[in-house]
């Protein structure tokens, strides 16, 4: 008899503490984290959200779908906080449910609040086939404050595509205008010293903590077009390493990201990475990226504050 109880009372605990994690990670909790684990089954119910709607779109057609996608009060694509949104590859919103003034124009050149081009960045990942986005948007259940967003993105076929995404509302998103120009500049000059300077001492400059291209927690990052790390100066045992499948905690492709954005030149976007000056914890990061020429790309990032 005093095993049984003892059996009931060890089920019983575990069905409390079950519960109480589902509670921290279901996609319309607002306390998203970036820890791995914290954010495994949000993501997980995002793509699958994202990946029932692309397969609506083979299966029923692109004018069903639109009409589909764009109707309020869908009970099949609107989930709480989740909504599908289409834009074809030239820019032009689709459908959007909420937003119908973004309907049949192109949003391609918005920038959120901390000047990066979300839309830009979105049709760049969907080309490649899916994956997540970062961008700073409206938050209608907190009175339209900007916060971070984290979506998912996926390409129907080569016209068009679908996103859709969860706020991760606890994660700081601030960056100033000031820091900003200060990033850009920073990057502006150091692809200076590359073009003017060649490769090779570039790299040494980069890769030097106690040189020029090293301001506290300002430095340059080098990579060549494939995922080749060539300057990483706070973590030198990456140098010499492929990394153009590194994912950060919420399953961002920083590297691969940040390449395309070099390819057309330079482009700002966000990802979550380890803050050397805050003992290496995770943190949201603002990088830019700047094409050096048709070999390889360089890039500095701010932390939010």
């Amino acid at each position: 008899m005093k095993l049984i109880k003892i059996s009931l009372l060890v089920f019983f605990l575990g069905v409390m503490v079950s519960l109480g994690v589902c509670a921290d990670i279901t996609p319309g909790n607002n306390s998203a984290t970036v820890n791995a684990s914290a954010t495994e089954m949000p993501n997980a119910d995002l793509v699958a959200f994202v990946d029932n709607a692309v397969a609506y779109a083979k299966a029923n057609g692109k004018d069903k779908a639109i009409k589909e996608f764009n109707d309020n009060k869908s009970t099949e694509f609107i989930k709480g906080e989740l909504y599908i949104f289409a834009v074809d590859f030239d820019g032009m919103t689709l459908a959007h449910p909420y937003r119908s003034e973004f309907v049949g124009k192109s949003q391609m050149d918005l920038l959120d609040t901390n000047g990066v081009a979300f839309f830009k960045n979105m049709a760049s990942v969907a080309k490649m086939g899916k994956g997540f986005v970062y961008y700073v948007f409206a938050n209608p259940a907190h009175n339209k404050k900007p916060e971070l967003k984290l979506t998912y993105v996926e390409r129907v076929d080569d016209a068009w595509w679908l996103g859709s995404g969860t706020y991760l509302s606890n994660m700081s998103a601030n960056l100033s205008q000031a820091s900003r120009d200060n990033l850009t500049g920073f990057v502006e000059d150091a692809a200076k010293y590359a073009k003017d300077n060649g490769k090779d001492k570039a790299l040494s400059a980069f890769n030097d903590k106690n040189g020029t291209f090293f301001k506290g927690g300002l430095y340059v990052f080098a990579y060549d077009f494939a995922g080749n790390t060539l300057a990483a100066p706070t973590q030198p045992d990456l140098v010499g390493k492929n990394r153009i499948d590194v994912k950060d905690p919420n399953g961002v492709l920083l590297i691969r990201d940040m390449a395309e954005l070099a390819k057309g030149g330079s482009g700002f976007t966000y990802y979550v990475y380890a803050d050397p000056a805050k003992n290496m914890m995770q943190r949201l990061k603002l990088s830019y990226a700047m094409k050096v020429d048709d070999n390889w790309w360089l890039g500095a990032g701010l932390y939010a504050q």
